[in-house]
């Protein structure tokens, strides 16, 4: 829980200071300020999703074993770095780099995009359930956009857990996959992923545009200086 509130503040800190960089507030720069907060973040969220794959797997199916490996998240990271160094706590960066970088491109747009359509504004009755709405778009288009990558991701970080690697690589991974499983392979659970994706970022977006909404009007209430007082959470 304490990862993903880092996560969250590391993302929309990184867009918003991106967005200030590029200067104007369009589509396109919304698109390249998500895409870089994607990727930084992935340095944190590589190994957090290697340590919780690991942890999901220990236990069950094939990797059924007596003794658990892993205590924790962190005992997890622990064990593989000792084993496989720095290579393995970043076992599937790539992919996750592939998977990010876009994926919150297409997050950030979506969302801007969203609330300028619906029209959300600070005196309307209905704003609460527009940023929702928008939120939790957001979500389901950004997982939409790169859903298969996070398939192969997944994989290439559970390989080698039983002592047996079966993919040399990305390609190789898509390769077999799609070998054995078909294409059906790539869009396995994104039902579920699609069904918590949208009241997660819902949740998410509307939390921080309403927080920012009450500190901007805190400001202009010392500054008494009035004005329109909801902007978009990229200015964060």
């Amino acid at each position: 829980m304490m990862g993903l509130t880092f996560i969250n503040a590391l993302v929309f800190g990184v867009q918003g200071n991106t967005l200030r960089a590029l200067g104007k507030d369009t589509p396109l720069n919304q698109f390249l300020a998500g895409s870089a907060a994607g990727a930084i973040q992935c340095i944190i969220c590589c190994p957090m999703e290697l340590a919780k794959t690991r942890m999901q797997l220990q236990g069950t199916g094939e990797y059924k074993l007596k003794t658990k490996n892993y205590k924790n998240s962190l005992d997890c990271l622990i064990k593989i770095y000792r084993k496989e160094g720095l290579r393995g706590i970043n076992r599937g960066m790539v992919s996750t780099l592939i998977r990010e970088t876009p994926s919150f491109g297409f997050y950030f747009l979506t969302y801007d995009c969203m609330t300028r359509y619906l029209g959300c504004e600070a005196e309307d009755s209905y704003v609460i359930p527009k940023l929702l709405f928008s939120g939790g778009m957001s979500g389901i288009v950004s997982w939409l956009s790169t859903y298969p990558v996070d398939v192969i991701k997944s994989r290439l970080q559970a390989d080698g857990v039983g002592g047996v690697t079966q993919y040399n690589g990305i390609l190789d991974c898509v390769r077999k996959s799609y070998h054995e499983e078909g294409w059906r392979v790539f869009t396995r659970g994104l039902t579920s992923t699609l069904l918590r994706a949208f009241p997660v970022n819902a949740a998410t977006f509307a939390t921080v545009t309403v927080f920012l909404m009450y500190m901007r009007s805190e400001d202009d209430l010392r500054e008494c200086e009035p004005g329109p007082v909801i902007q978009q959470p990229s200015s964060l």
